[in-house]
C-alpha cells in the first residue's frame, strides 16, 4: 500500500465515484477511510467516528466479526473461484443456498438465485417475474407498477421502476412500460393526507385506477421497499403492503418486496414484509446478507413462481440470465459466515431497542431545532430526517447548509448520509446504545451550525 501522501494527492484524481459529480471529487476531495473497528470508523487524518450509515446501508454486524473474515479468509484457498452456470456447483453455493432459503421460508420463500449486489438481485426479479408469465402463457404481462420515491438499483431495469428522477432523467429513455404510484409519504403527497391509514387506501385506489387504466393482463409485477429507504425513510402505515398484496392477488400481479435494504433485520424483523405481515412472491435481497463484507446479493423465489418454473414442459422456463459471479464460493462462504451470526447474535432485536432510541432521540432535536420539518423511522435502525428552512412552507433545506450540517456532524463524531434535504441514518444492528447517543450529540451539534 502506498504511503498517506500518495494517497492524498492521488484522492479521486483517477476514480471517478458513485453518486456523486465528478468536479466536486476533484474541488472537494472525500474523505479517505483507513480502517474500521466495532460501529466506528477512522480516517486517514486519525478522526475515529461511530458511523451512522453502516457503511451503505449494510455493515449489519459492524466491521470486527472475525468469524465472517476467517470463512472468507479459508474459501480463498479452498477454491477462489468457479462458474455456477448451468452444469457445476460449489459446496459453499450449495450450503448458502440452503441457509438463505431456510431464514426466509417463513416469508414463502423456496429457491434462491445469487447475484453479485443489489441492483443484479432486482434486474432478476424483473427478468424472472416476466418469465413467470411467460411460461403460464400470458405473454401480454410485460409491464411494471412501482411507487414513487422508491430506489430500486441503478441497472436500466431498477432506474426505470425507481421513483426517484435524480436516477432516471439523465439516462432516459429507459424501459418502457413502468409506471408509478404516489408513495406512503405523509410529509408530502399529491392528496395532501396526513393520515397514514387514509394515505394508503388512497394509494391503493390510485393502484385500482392504474390498472383498470393499463388492462391487468399488461401487468407483471408491482416491485415495492417495505420501508422506501434512499427516498428518505418513509415508513407506510401498516395496513399498506397487505393492501397492495390483495390487489395484486385479485388481478394476477407479482409482488416484489425489495428487501435489498429491509433484509436481515434491519426493521427489527428478519424482512421487511415479515414485519408487516406479507407474503411476497419474490424478494431481492443483499447488503447485509454478507454485512457488506463480500459483494452479493439473491433473488429469493416464491413456492407460487417456483412450481411453474420447476413444472414447465414447454421449454420456457430455462433461465438464460446470470452473472459471472453468481454464487461464487468466495462470497456464499461469506453468507454462510454472515448468517449464522446474525441468528448467533439475534441482531434484529437490537435492531428493534437501538432504533427505537435513535427514533425518539431525533425527535426530542426536533422540538429543539426548528430546521427539522419530519423525523421518520421507528421500525428498527432505519431514521430519516427531512430539514426544512422553513416549517410551514416546507421548504427544502439547500445543499450548502446540508453540507455544513453533514460535515459538523462529522467533527462531532458521527458520520450521517445526506440525501438531497433528508439525513439518512442505518447504523450497524450491533451498535451500542452509548454509541447512539453520539450520534444524537453529533445531530444537535450539526442543526446548530445550520
Amino acid at each position: 500500500m502506498k504511503d498517506n501522501n500518495f494517497i492524498k494527492e492521488n484522492n479521486a484524481k483517477h476514480m471517478w465515484h458513485p453518486m456523486g459529480h465528478p468536479a466536486d471529487s476533484l474541488a472537494h476531495p472525500p474523505t479517505v477511510i483507513t480502517s474500521a473497528k466495532d460501529s466506528s470508523i477512522t480516517d486517514i487524518d486519525g478522526n475515529t467516528v461511530v458511523d451512522a450509515v453502516g457503511g451503505l446501508w449494510c455493515v449489519n454486524l459492524g466491521y470486527s466479526n472475525d468469524v465472517v473474515k476467517e470463512a472468507i479468509s479459508k474459501q480463498l484457498y479452498d477454491l477462489p473461484y468457479y462458474s455456477a452456470f448451468s452444469g457445476t456447483s460449489n459446496p459453499a453455493a450449495i450450503e448458502a443456498s440452503y441457509l438463505v432459503r431456510d431464514m426466509f421460508a417463513a416469508d414463502g420463500m423456496s429457491r434462491v438465485f445469487f447475484t453479485s449486489g443489489g441492483s443484479d438481485s432486482v434486474e432478476t426479479c424483473l427478468r424472472l417475474a416476466r418469465q413467470y408469465h411467460v411460461v403460464r402463457g400470458e405473454t401480454s404481462r410485460t409491464k411494471f407498477i412501482s411507487l414513487k420515491k422508491g430506489y430500486h438499483g441503478t441497472h436500466f431495469g431498477g432506474a426505470s421502476v425507481n421513483g426517484n428522477n435524480r436516477f432516471r432523467i439523465n439516462y432516459e429513455p429507459l424501459l418502457p412500460g413502468c409506471y408509478h404510484l404516489p408513495a406512503p409519504y405523509t410529509y408530502r403527497n399529491p392528496f395532501n393526507e396526513t393520515d397514514p391509514a387514509k394515505l394508503a387506501q388512497n394509494i391503493a385506489a390510485a393502484f385500482e385506477d392504474e390498472i383498470a387504466f393499463q388492462g391487468a393482463n399488461t401487468i407483471a409485477a408491482f416491485i415495492m421497499e417495505p420501508i422506501q429507504g434512499a427516498g428518505g425513510v418513509i415508513v407506510p402505515d401498516a395496513s399498506f403492503m397487505g393492501l397492495m398484496r390483495d390487489i395484486c392477488d385479485r388481478h394476477g400481479i407479482l409482488m416484489i418486496s425489495d428487501e435489498v435494504i429491509t433484509g436481515f433485520g434491519r426493521t427489527g424483523d428478519w424482512s421487511g414484509a415479515r414485519h408487516w405481515g406479507v407474503k411476497p412472491d419474490l424478494m431481492s435481497m443483499a447488503k447485509g446478507i454478507t454485512s457488506g463484507y463480500f459483494p452479493v446479493g439473491a433473488a429469493l423465489i416464491g413456492e407460487k413462481v417456483a412450481e411453474v418454473f420447476e413444472n414447465d414442459t414447454s421449454g420456457n422456463a430455462a433461465i438464460f440470465h446470470g452473472y459471472t459471479y453468481s454464487a461464487h464460493p468466495v462470497g456464499a462462504a461469506a453468507v454462510t459466515a454472515t448468517l449464522n451470526e446474525t441468528l448467533r447474535l439475534d441482531t434484529k432485536v437490537n435492531a428493534a431497542a437501538r432504533g427505537a432510541q435513535l427514533f425518539e432521540g431525533v425527535k426530542a432535536l426536533a422540538a429543539k431545532h426548528n430546521i427539522v420539518g419530519d423525523v421518520r423511522g421507528g421500525h428498527g435502525l432505519m431514521t430519516g430526517i427531512e430539514l426544512v428552512s422553513d416549517q410551514g412552507s416546507k421548504t427544502p433545506m439547500d445543499l450548502a447548509t446540508m453540507k455544513r450540517i453533514h460535515k459538523t456532524a462529522y467533527d462531532n463524531g458521527a458520520m450521517v448520509r445526506l440525501g438531497g434535504n433528508n439525513i439518512l441514518m442505518s447504523p450497524p444492528l450491533v451498535i451500542t446504545e452509548a454509541e447512539v447517543n453520539q450520534i444524537l450529540s453529533a445531530l444537535d451539534a450539526g442543526f446548530s451550525a445550520a
